[in-house]
């Protein structure tokens, strides 16, 4: 699977865990030179306290375009360590 915003590929994983709809890729498969932390946080009730990245590709923002989990709750272990994205980020084969 491949994440693409901007024109470029932002992370890529044949090792992709999906829940809710979203692709989870491991955090070693992101390409880091285009993610920058923020302080944007949010809940879910079971998966536990997700914190963001917003991603710079040529120029241009994406804030908040990626998310994580730092810790998980039991019932989401399996996407501890990995990031999903939304806003405009295409995923695909």
């Amino acid at each position: 699977m491949k994440a693409i915003w901007n024109g470029e590929v932002i992370a890529e994983s044949v090792d992709t865990v999906v829940v809710e709809g979203n692709h989870y890729f491991p955090q070693s498969s992101i390409k880091k030179e285009y993610f920058k932390q923020t302080d944007t946080h949010s809940v879910c009730p079971w998966k536990g306290t997700a914190s963001y990245y917003s991603v710079e590709v040529n120029g241009e923002e994406n804030k908040d375009a990626a998310w994580y989990y730092p810790e998980t709750s039991e019932l989401a272990k399996n996407i501890k360590g990995h990031v999903a994205f939304w806003k405009g980020v295409k995923v695909e084969n």
